[in-house]
Formats: structure tokens, sequence, C-alpha cells
């Protein structure tokens, strides 16, 4: 198998090459995200993080030329784009380049879609705890750069994928994150699923120095929606486990891990979750430094900062609780008014959230044609 980028290659090639053989004439496509978000963060009673409001919105428009074969079973896209983000209050507009190709194929129950490029974030699927990516990190970070494969049958969903997040430089270290997410049906109410990253935070040519983080949260989950008449209605136990070892400065793997319940409720559009966390503090080298006296902070670790704790592998508390109102305007349009409380040894501090997501592509309107 050391040649299976080779194999895959092959297997695009012959697709495309099918798809171009069946396919209708090439024809314009396009997509579209927004997203606002208003987010007050009121954190002076924690030690863990800061006090600070994220309010602005961005766009991600998207077009490009698509072919589809005729039988419907494959399809080719090559789409070109901007993400632009403006955070309101301040005069500066962060923008970058959105440049992808997707690849849709059917083979029998599994549909299997690869996005190779630049590409947004949203197109991940899995499930992952605020342990692994926190809200501040999807939306000031909302594109991934290189390769995601996601498979979907009628009881279970897959994905895998690679983020390359900095090229070996004089002053830029090599970064990069492979990633998977996936879960299956047992019953119709049970399922069992695995969330997991390795993450290589290597040295650049004038900062030496490697930190491996490796995170897996394999679950169990009941949805017992349908058998109650909610919206929605689950629970889920599950494990975080870390191994993480910062070569220069300690030279030897930790292993941090702890117990995670998650209990949601909604109905009349109105809910609740809770995410309760007991173990040891899961970023024990937050606040280390690197070879240059360098933080290591959000550098090193994407998921919420109370999960830190003080920063040890002593035993920990965390519980996360939100409650949220999300009407129903149309399928595409997602909005969400929320409260979100955070405690650790008491109460750590709250969040107001409003947030409004918009996406649009070449199937939203094709109801109604």
């Amino acid at each position: 198998m050391e040649n299976w980028y080779k194999y895959l290659t092959a297997l695009i090639v012959m697709s495309f090459a099918v798809t171009l053989c069946m396919a209708q004439r090439p024809h314009f496509v396009y997509d579209a995200d927004f997203e606002f978000r208003f987010d007050n963060r009121e954190y002076d009673a924690s030690p863990y993080s800061k006090s600070m409001t994220i309010f602005g919105a961005r766009v991600s428009p998207v077009v490009g030329l698509g072919i589809s074969s005729r039988n419907g079973r494959s399809s080719h896209a090559l789409m070109a784009g901007a993400d632009v983000l403006k955070d309101f209050g301040s005069p500066d507009i962060k923008a970058g380049m959105l440049l992808y190709y997707k690849w849709d194929r059917r083979f029998r129950k599994t549909d299997m879609t690869m996005t190779a490029g630049i590409f947004p974030r949203r197109m991940m699927q899995g499930e992952y705890s605020t342990a692994f990516f926190s809200d501040s990190l999807k939306f000031y970070d909302s594109s991934l750069e290189g390769l995601l494969l996601t498979f979907r049958r009628p009881r279970s969903f897959y994905e895998i994928g690679c983020d390359w997040m900095g090229k070996y430089g004089e002053n830029r270290r090599e970064r990069f994150m492979i990633f998977g997410s996936g879960y299956g049906y047992l019953t119709k109410f049970f399922r069992l699923g695995l969330s997991a990253y390795m993450y290589h935070y290597a040295g650049s040519e004038n900062v030496t120095g490697v930190v491996d983080n490796i995170l897996v949260n394999p679950y169990a989950a009941f949805e017992l929606g349908r058998l109650t008449g909610l919206q929605r209605l689950s629970f889920s136990l599950g494990y975080l486990q870390s191994m993480q070892n910062d070569r220069r400065n300690v030279g030897k793997y930790v292993f941090p891990g702890g117990g995670e319940f998650v209990f949601s409720i909604r109905n009349w559009n109105v809910g609740i979750e809770n995410r309760l966390f007991y173990g040891a503090g899961m970023m024990p080298y937050y606040d280390s430094t690197d070879a240059a006296g360098v933080k290591y902070g959000n550098s090193l670790y994407f998921g919420d900062t109370f999960y830190r704790t003080v920063g040890t592998l002593k035993e920990a508390f965390y519980d996360r609780l939100e409650v949220f109102y999300a009407p129903y305007i149309a399928r595409f349009v997602q909005l969400k008014v929320a409260a979100v409380c955070h405690f650790n040894e008491g109460f750590s501090g709250w969040q107001q959230i409003v947030s409004i997501n918009v996406d649009l592509n070449d199937r939203t309107f094709k109801r109604r044609r």
C-alpha cells in the first residue's frame, strides 16, 4: 500500500474519463455560504479563558464548472472563489482563496465524496467534541488545505482528511493534521462512533523542536427522539484519550484523558445540551514555550480552552451547559440564539450568542423549479 496515491489517482482518472464519455454538457455550478456571529464571552471568573466579543460576518462564494454522468452516479466539479471575513469595528478585512476539486460518486448503497484543494471547513460532517475544535476556531479558521474523503451509507458515515497548516520555512513551522470521524448504527436507536486526530507540530529553520498531539474519542450514543416524539432526545458516553510528546522539552509521552457525557433534548425548536467532562487536564503544554520563547497556546491546541483546567495532568471537572432557540426560517437558513454557561471548580463564565448561517448552492432551489 506504499503507492496508494497512485491507485487513487488512477481511480479518479478512470472515473473522470468514464463520466466524460457518458456525460451531459459541462454546466455552471455555484456555492455560497454566509455566516453572521455575535458571541459575547464573559469569562472574568475563569483563569482558563479570556473575556472577549466575537462580532463579525463572513461570506464564501465559489463558482465553477461541473460535469455529471447521464445516469447520475458520478459528477466532477472544479471550483474557485474567496473567503472574506470582517470583524465589526475593525478596519481590517481578512480574505483568502478557495480553490478545489470535488468528485461525487455513488457505489450501490455508498455515496462517496472526495474534495481536494482549499475548501470550506463546513464540508467536515463528522461529530467532534468541543475538545477537538472550538467555536472560535471554526469561525476564524474556516477553510482546510488538503484532502477530505467522506463515505455515507444508510446506517453509517465515515470521513478522513488531511489539513496542511504550515509549510516549513525560515520562521514558519511545519504543521499538519490527519483527522477522521465515523459512526455506525447497530439498531435504530443505538450507534457506536469514533473521532480522532493526529497533529504534528514541527519546527522551522530557526526554531527546533517537535510536539506530537494525538486525540482519540470513542463513544456510544442513544437517539430516542423517535420513541418519545421529540425533535431530539439523545445521550452519549465517550472517552477522550490524548497522547502528547514535547520531544525537545520533555522527551516522553504523557496520556491525559477522561470521560465525557453528553445529553441533548430539543422540541418546538428550543433545546438544551449539556456536556460533562471529568478527567485530566487535556492541554498540559498550553503554557509551555518553544526554543524561541513563543507560547504554544492555540497553535498546539484547537479545542475549547476550558478543557485545559490548570494545565496539569491532575483530575479535573468541566461542564458546558447550552440553552438555545433555533426557529425554522428556511431549509438553507439557520438562526440560533443561545446562552452557554461554563463550570470548572465553580462558575467560569458564560456566552451570549446570536448566529445566522446561510448555505446556497446549485441544488438549493431545485425543488422549486
